[in-house]
């Protein structure tokens, strides 16, 4: 019997969409095989005893990995499915004090990673929270009592520190610790930290005025040195300058025409410069002399 196409589409859809899940699912029911996604470990566990574990990722066959068990281990066992990627965490203001006994927060991130899933399903009930309470007591328990000022620069030994102290206890649960590292170091008191603010503000202010004032003590030496070598120079040359004259005149007197005429154009200009009237007489015999004299001054030119 030939059937129509119609119905042959019909049952192939039938059996992509309810067929195939439920054999699948039989199949992985009765440990046929298993699909390990990438970054998984899976632990199957059997009657209290774990008869297998895989971690590389892919399709499995159960039967080949575990033996008879794979037949009941779905049934009657168990299958823990552990993410073994790397995991961070950052733990806030850790309570420290210093050796000064200033009150200390520390910020510590870490990494983890699950390297044995077996003890991480079995030898601790919350490794993820233990870990975090380890990290924690090892920060204050190995941090406590160091100098301020190493707590606040050394970071870097402080982080290998606490490494060191948290990883042979971590790696007895399945983690592996990855890096660690102080990322914040702050002061818990409020009332400190103003404290600290005040005294900051007011070292800025004393520095700001002393470099004020030493650039005020520089600007007025330097005002003070300027203004007494240009005095030094000023008084150097009016002790030349009569010197100097002295002798420029004396070259002159050398030569009586010279002198003649020299003493001429100063009596000039100095006359020039005065503010005196000038009355200019003209030329005439010497018995009209008186009568020139007798001349009003305002009706002759100037």
């Amino acid at each position: 019997m030939i059937l129509p196409p119609f119905v042959i589409v019909i049952l192939a859809v039938v059996g992509c969409f309810f067929l195939e899940p439920l054999i699948l699912g039989v199949l992985y029911f009765l440990g046929i095989f298993a699909v390990v996604n990438e970054n998984e470990a899976r632990v199957y566990v059997l009657f209290g005893n774990v008869v297998g574990v895989i971690r590389q990722p892919g399709l499995h066959f159960l039967w080949v990995e575990l033996g008879p068990s794979a037949l009941i281990v779905n049934i009657f066992g168990q299958c823990h499915v552990r993410d073994i990627r790397l995991d961070q965490e950052y733990i806030r203001s850790n309570p420290v004090n210093s050796e000064e006994g200033a009150p200390m927060g520390i910020g510590v991130w870490y990494e983890m990673f699950i390297t044995d899933p077996v003890a991480h399903v079995f030898r601790n009930l919350d490794p993820r929270g233990s870990l975090r309470a380890n990290v924690s007591s090892a920060t204050v328990r190995c941090l406590s009592n160091m100098k301020l000022a190493n707590m606040l620069d050394d970071r870097h030994a402080m982080s290998v520190t606490v490494r060191e102290e948290v990883s042979p206890l971590s790696n007895e649960w399945g983690y592996g610790l990855g890096s660690v590292y102080i990322r914040k170091v702050h002061f818990r008191d409020g009332g400190m930290v103003k404290q600290i603010e005040e005294k900051v503000v007011n070292r800025l202010r004393q520095v700001t005025s002393a470099i004020r004032q030493d650039g005020s003590n520089t600007v007025n030496i330097i005002s003070s040195t300027a203004e007494k070598d240009a005095a030094t120079e000023f008084a150097r040359a009016a002790a030349i300058r009569s010197e100097i004259v002295g002798a420029e005149l004396q070259r002159v007197a050398a030569d009586k025409e010279v002198a003649e005429t020299l003493f001429e154009i100063l009596e000039a200009r100095q006359i020039l410069a005065g503010e005196a009237d000038i009355v200019v007489l003209p030329t005439r015999s010497r018995g009209d002399l008186l009568t020139q004299f007798m001349v009003d001054p305002r009706q002759t030119p100037k």
